[in-house]
């Protein structure tokens, strides 16, 4: 594992994987393990350091995708530009405070997350 804590060496393959021993293609596979919830359900994920931000500006699915195809350019561009990151303790507490709830997909190790849309008053 590198010094990001989410890429490998280079030596080694992104090996990233559906959860479970699914029959079904990774489409599939990434629409039954993704849904809506709220940051409480999400906090032990975050102290087990497997969560992983999406920027609003990107599609859920497309990640999901990338990551399980083991993409590791796309990946890493992402984490240089921001739109995908380990959250930090300031993120949780302000999750925590204002009760964001999220869209969530497993793509084993980790737990893709993206706040939902905000309804405006």
């Amino acid at each position: 594992m590198s010094s990001d804590g989410i890429s490998p060496d280079k030596e080694q393959g992104m090996r990233y994987k559906m959860l479970g021993a699914d029959e079904q293609n990774e489409q599939g596979k990434l629409e039954k393990y993704s849904g809506p919830v709220d940051w409480s359900s999400l906090k032990s994920h975050f102290q087990k350091d497997v969560l992983l931000y999406v920027d609003p500006s990107l599609q859920l699915k497309q990640v999901g995708e990338v990551l399980a195809s083991d993409d590791k350019s796309q990946v890493e561009l992402w984490l240089k530009t921001g739109n995908l990151l380990k959250p930090g303790t300031p993120h949780a507490e302000y999750w925590e405070s204002s009760q964001t709830s999220f869209t969530a997909m497993v793509v084993s190790p980790f737990i893709l997350i993206q706040p939902l849309p905000t309804e405006s008053p």
